[in-house]
């Protein structure tokens, strides 16, 4: 989604919102749980500030998270320990997560890996890191290879079994998870991992039949419970999420305390649900009660920010986008939506990256050739670009806009006064340069010589052979 500032008496900027969110770390040690990813789906405005209904991601709410705790509660295989340099390099590879440290996450883990190559619990992390920094295959590998050392270890058979429906298999999901079923009839945890699988394909009948059935085997299992709410709000029933939801963080009264009050995903989709509603400050409070239990939510982070931004604060939405793109780095909106807050600061440069990058990754999100207009119209200077350079730039954005932007019926519009504004600011820089161009070319003629003044006439010399000394003023005569 996208957010608008003001140009002159008017806001320009668009805020548009897409999702693109792993599955989840409800794997109680290290996170909460989770499941699949959100499709892009940008939710454009019109150009003037006039927000819209906040996008459905298609899976709100989940990312997965470094973590290595067993899920479903049933007694898990003995399992070989990680020491030595393999446990040293691990612990760092956490932290570095913690910390939003990718790049030294991935290669804490690898050295893991490395280490030891019976440390399941490395290469699941390593498929977490690795998902995030859009290596599908890689993350795949590490979750498979996870499971190959320890076949119930299910973390990494809930992320593989995810990963692999978001990336549009979901068929060769289905048959894994149904293979896994048949091993591993009593784990909760490959029944919820089935539920997310169903509702990513939409079949929200069979994800919920697939959540009960989890809770049946364990009817503590969290992560289930949350799959419950995400179906109904994936689904678009907002009460029915609600509802779920208040289950798990409120609570029914004396006798049905809440399940999980400090689950992050649970508050992540009702600040959603919330947003969509039109309430913004209950929407933000549970963003941040999100953000506060698990930093590395991308999604809590881009919608916070969205916020932000809306109200004119980029001081505290850049932070927010900037951490998002630690843990998610090629997260289109929040690219978009920190060049907007650049802009915002005055960083026309960084703007400029920002704005560029989402315009080479997606073409089509027009959202970004209004954003990329409104920059090189407004800026002060744009570096290595001279002013008209800038003003013709901003003429072609704001023309692509236009061309790709959908004609929503009843939609306010500014964009004809933007190209109009640009083509005034060029017609005067025009007329600027043709005049000093013809100031530089007018035949330059040389200045008259001076007169020289007239030197002051020369005192009267005394008349020759005169006798008499000339008196001093004011002395007395002499008497004769």
């Amino acid at each position: 989604m996208s957010v608008r500032t003001r140009i002159g008496a008017r806001a320009a900027i668009s805020l548009c919102s897409r999702a693109a969110f792993a599955a989840a770390s409800l794997w109680l040690a290290a996170c909460g749980s989770q499941a699949a990813a959100p499709a892009k789906t940008p939710s454009g405005e019109a150009p003037p500030p006039q927000p819209t209904a906040a996008p459905t991601p298609a899976t709100p709410g989940q990312q997965f998270s470094v973590s290595d705790a067993p899920t479903s509660g049933e007694a898990v295989s003995a399992r070989p320990r990680i020491e030595g340099a393999a446990a040293t390099a691990y612990a760092a590879g956490m932290t570095a997560f913690q910390n939003g440290d990718l790049a030294a996450a991935k290669a804490q883990f690898t050295q893991a890996t490395q280490s030891d190559s019976k440390a399941y619990q490395a290469f699941y992390s390593l498929g977490v890191v690795k998902e995030r920094l859009g290596d599908t295959t890689g993350a795949l590998a590490a979750y498979r290879q996870a499971t190959l050392i320890v076949s119930d270890y299910e973390p990494a058979i809930f992320s593989y079994a995810v990963l692999l429906a978001r990336s549009g298999r979901s068929d060769e999901a289905v048959e894994y998870v149904n293979g896994r079923l048949g091993a591993m009839p009593k784990s909760a945890a490959v029944s919820a991992a089935m539920a997310e699988i169903k509702s990513i394909q939409g079949d929200s009948g069979a994800a919920q039949r697939y959540a009960q059935e989890a809770l049946k085997k364990n009817p503590d299992f969290r992560p289930a419970m949350v799959t419950i709410a995400r179906d109904h709000y994936r689904s678009r029933r907002l009460d029915l999420a609600l509802y779920a939801l208040k289950g798990v963080l409120d609570g029914y009264g004396p006798e049905n305390p809440p399940r999980d009050k400090n689950n992050a995903e649970a508050h992540l989709i009702r600040g959603l649900i919330y947003k969509e509603q039109g309430l913004r400050g209950p929407s933000m409070d549970e963003l941040r009660k999100a953000l506060d239990l698990r930093p590395d939510l991308v999604e809590a982070r881009v919608h916070l920010a969205t916020y932000l931004l809306e109200s004119g604060n980029p001081v505290e939405a850049a932070p927010l986008l900037e951490g998002a793109l630690r843990y998610q780095i090629d997260h289109v909106i929040a690219h978009l939506n920190l060049g907007d807050a650049y802009r915002l600061l005055g960083k026309v440069a960084e703007s400029r990256r920002e704005l560029e990058w989402v315009a080479v990754k997606d073409p089509s999100l027009y959202q970004v050739h209004y954003d990329l207009g409104v920059l090189f119209l407004t800026a002060d200077s744009v570096p290595g670009m001279a002013p008209a350079q800038a003003v013709d730039r901003a003429i072609d954005e704001l023309e692509k806009f236009k061309k790709l932007k959908p004609r929503q019926a009843g939609a306010n519009d500014d964009t004809d006064e933007l190209i109009t504004r640009a083509k005034t600011k060029k017609g005067l820089l025009q007329a600027k340069d043709d005049e000093a161009k013809a100031a530089a070319q007018a035949p330059q003629t040389p200045p008259a010589a001076a007169t020289p003044a007239a030197a002051p006439a020369p005192a009267a010399a005394p008349a020759t052979g005169s006798m008499q000394s000339a008196t001093p003023a004011g002395a007395p005569a002499p008497k004769k």
